[in-house]
């Protein structure tokens, strides 16, 4: 893929330059090709199509949700939020905890691997539709269409001198840009913060340090990305525009100009013959490269600043309905099939892409059905290995029991392992709160004659007092004085010698 931009097209023969120095000559070569242009501001045209109307629809649907899921209420609390302090992650009904990072682990990797399958099997449907920056980037210009009308208008007021209504309508949409990007960073922070408690910060202006920087720093991002940057995000600030054509295939669903079928170019009458005059279907409008959010003709072939949106490909079938032509000649197509060859949907990438995305979905699907609501740790205590007491010995050890569900709870334990092995030192039932962790001191206890070795493995078993079905087991290590491996030893002697 290769960039054939507009300005880097721009070339200036020997007249435009006064006529020397340039090493131009009067065939008109060109005398200079600049590597290097100023910044040329791209206006979309706004058009209409199947393509669009599903870009729309991603596009409310995305917001949507991040705009209103940090104000839904989950089971008496907020639907999702990252609760660092608490170190608590709730997704609707789901609750994290730190340990739960294998699940994160796992949706990193899924969403990696997501990537790479559906660039493969349909290109950038991910920068075209559902991309953060695309979808504010909508949003935005659809706020300046609203102040400042259509592509036309946009170029001229621009264009015009500063009068009272080009300042009516730049500071309108200005101060609409500024409020929505106030309220995306907003909303940003309140996925961390409670947002009904973050909403009481910012009208009191008794907001955190750290909340007010990511709250303005999120806003000024947003404001800066998808009002002045936009397409050069993309092209020059995004890594997947560079490393996509690592993951295309001749069989890759792309937006593609029929170039058999369009050239050659010409503009001509509704109703004229003409193949008749040898013009392909290409009437040579340009609205394909107006519509296009990057500014790209994609006339020119595949080139990596394409996120794919399908614009021109819903402004090219209405000019070919306009001109009574069949449509198609812009549409999303494979190489294989621009060129008249099969495509390959089914083959060896794809289907490596998408049985290791199944069985990593089918692994996190599992691990979550299977996560018990209870974990359990048990901590020996250094200070004493074990201890000679009446009738036995004894380990001391620390449980550090986490209940993982929103209710309280209550929890019983037991030990085994062991023969006459008991637990004494820890209440009978352990209390614990909604989404507690509790530390419970506790001894094991077993006579000597059970102690055997110096390294014994024994069994602590914590269950829920309402519910049998859920319990976790944990095993550990009860020590023993050396006596008893002695005695060990001199028995496996014993046994040496009969045999």
């Amino acid at each position: 893929m290769s960039r054939d931009c507009g300005p880097c097209r721009q070339r200036a023969g020997g007249a435009g330059h006064g006529g020397g120095g340039g090493g131009g000559d009067a065939s008109g070569k060109d005398d200079l090709v600049a590597m290097y242009q100023p910044h040329e501001k791209v206006y979309p045209r706004e058009t209409d199509g199947r393509f669009q109307r599903l870009r729309r629809l991603a596009m409310f649907v995305l917001l949507g949700f991040y705009y209103l899921a940090p104000w839904i209420q989950w089971g008496g609390r907020q639907s999702v939020l990252f609760d660092l302090p608490a170190r608590k992650f709730y997704v609707f009904g789901l609750v994290f905890w730190p340990q739960d990072f294998f699940f994160l682990a796992l949706l990193l990797m899924m969403a990696g691997l997501s990537l790479f399958f559906f660039t493969a099997l349909a290109g950038r449907l991910w920068c075209g539709y559902a991309c953060p920056q695309t979808v504010w980037t909508e949003a935005f210009l659809m706020v300046e269409r609203w102040f400042e009308g259509d592509r036309s208008r946009r170029m001229k007021l621009d264009a015009a001198p500063w009068r009272a209504d080009k300042l009516w309508r730049k500071a309108g949409k200005h101060s609409a840009w500024i409020v929505l990007a106030l309220w995306t960073g907003f909303t940003f922070v309140g996925f961390f913060t409670p947002v009904r408690q973050l909403a009481a910060e910012v009208l009191s202006f008794s907001t955190g340090p750290w909340e007010t920087f990511w709250l303005l720093f999120y806003s000024f991002a947003t404001w800066g990305n998808a009002g002045f940057l936009r397409e050069q995000v993309c092209i020059y600030m995004c890594p997947y525009a560079r490393f996509q054509s690592a993951m295309f295939d001749r069989d890759t669903l792309i937006v593609s100009y029929d170039a058999g079928r369009g050239d050659p170019r010409g503009a001509r009458g509704r109703g004229v013959d003409h193949r008749a005059k040898g013009l392909g279907d290409c009437i040579d409008c340009t609205l394909c490269v107006q519509v296009c959010p990057t500014g790209i003709d994609i006339r020119d072939g595949l080139q990596y600043e394409c996120i794919a949106c399908g614009a021109c490909a819903d402004v090219c079938d209405t000019v070919m309905d306009r001109m009574g032509y069949e449509q198609g000649l812009v549409r999303y197509a494979t190489q294989h099939e621009m060129d008249g060859a099969p495509t390959r949907v089914i083959r060896p990438r794809m289907l490596v892409y998408g049985g290791v995305l199944a069985s990593l979905f089918t692994l996190w699907i599992v691990g979550i059905a299977e996560r018990t609501p209870l974990r359990v740790d048990l901590l020996r205590d250094r200070n004493a290995l074990y201890q000679q007491v009446e009738g036995g010995i004894e380990n001391v050890y620390t449980l550090k029991l986490s209940n993982m569900r929103e209710v309280p709870r209550a929890f019983t334990l037991s030990a085994s392992g062991l023969d006459g092995l008991t637990l004494t030192g820890a209440p009978a039932r352990i209390e614990a709160g909604a989404g507690a962790v509790v530390s419970v001191p506790m001894r094991l206890h077993a006579p000597d004659a059970s102690v055997t070795r110096i390294r014994n493995d024994v069994l602590v078993t914590v269950c829920d007092a309402d519910d049998a079905s859920v319990c976790t087991s944990t095993e550990t290590r009860f020590l023993g004085p050396a006596a008893h491996r002695a005695h060990d030893d001199h028995d496996d002697d014993a046994d040496d010698h009969d045999d």
